[in-house]
C-alpha cells in the first residue's frame, strides 16, 4: 500500500510542482502565497497531523533543522508564516524544469564543488536578509537516514556569523516514514515538530558547535520512542 501511495504521490507532486513553478512565474510578487498554496495542499493530500513541542520564533533569520526528507521542506513551509529562502545544492537547481522550483521563488543555489560558493552564498544570503526574508538551512548538508543526525558542515556557522544573525533551532521527525522518496514510499502519519530555544549567532561564542550538541542530544532522546 506504501508503495501504490508513492507511485500516486510521485504523480500527483510532478502535475502540482508544473503548475505551482507556471504560477510563480505569472504571479512573481506572489510567489510565498503560491507556495503556501501549495504546501497545504501536500498536508492535506499526504495525510499529515502535527504535534509540536516548544514555540517557533518567527523573528529569527535563520532557520537551522535536520534533514532526512522531502516533507522537511513541506512541514516547514506549511508552519512558518514568514517567506523562507532556503539554501539548496546547485545540482537541484539544474534539473530540468524541477529545478525552477527553486528558481521561481528566488531560493539560493549554491555549488559546493565551486571553491567561491562561500563568497556567492554570503551575497544572496545578503540580498534576501535585506527583502527581509529569513534563511532556512540544513547543517547537515544532505538528507541523514532518520536514524541519526550527520555532523554539521560549516555553512550554517558562517552565514550566523557574517550576519549576526538569530538562529531558530528546529528538529523534525517521522517524515521519512511517511515520504521515502528513495524506495517510492509514502503513508499518513505524525510529523512532530520541536522548536528549540533561540541561540543569537556570534563568532566570538560556541553558539554553533553548543546548538548541534544539544539538537544531537535532544534527536537521540526522541528517536528512542520511536525504536521503543
Amino acid at each position: 500500500m506504501a508503495k501504490i501511495r508513492g507511485i500516486i504521490l510521485l504523480i500527483q507532486f510532478s502535475i502540482t510542482v508544473a503548475i505551482t513553478v507556471c504560477a510563480m512565474y505569472l504571479f512573481r510578487n506572489h510567489t510565498h502565497k503560491v507556495i503556501k498554496i501549495w504546501m497545504k495542499l501536500q498536508m492535506k493530500f499526504l495525510g499529515i497531523k502535527l504535534e509540536t513541542k516548544g514555540t517557533l520564533d518567527e523573528s529569527c533569520d535563520l532557520v537551522l533543522m535536520n534533514h532526512q526528507s522531502l516533507l522537511d521542506i513541506i512541514i516547514m513551509e506549511h508552519i512558518h508564516n514568514r517567506d523562507l529562502a532556503w539554501v539548496a545544492k546547485k545540482e537541484i537547481s539544474d534539473l530540468f524544469f524541477f529545478g525552477h522550483i527553486i528558481k521561481a521563488p528566488r531560493m539560493i543555489s549554491i555549488d559546493r564543488e565551486n571553491k567561491a560558493g562561500i563568497i556567492h552564498l554570503f551575497k544572496e544570503v545578503k540580498d534576501r536578509l535585506d527583502k527581509g526574508r529569513p534563511i532556512a538551512m540544513f547543517p547537515e548538508g544532505t538528507r541523514s537516514d532518520g536514524t541519526k543526525m550527520l555532523k554539521f558542515k560549516a555553512g550554517a556557522k558562517m552565514v550566523g556569523n557574517k550576519y549576526k544573525l538569530k538562529v531558530q533551532p528546529v528538529l523534525i521527525f517521522n517524515t521519512r516514514n511517511i515520504v521515502d522518496s528513495k524506495k517510492l514510499e509514502a503513508s499518513p502519519g505524525v510529523v512532530k515538530v520541536i522548536y528549540l530555544d533561540p541561540v543569537q549567532a556570534d563568532k566570538s561564542t560556541s553558539w554553533f558547535e553548543d546548538t548541534e550538541e544539544e539538537m544531537n542530544t535532544l534527536f537521540q532522546e526522541e528517536i528512542k520512542k520511536y525504536d521503543s
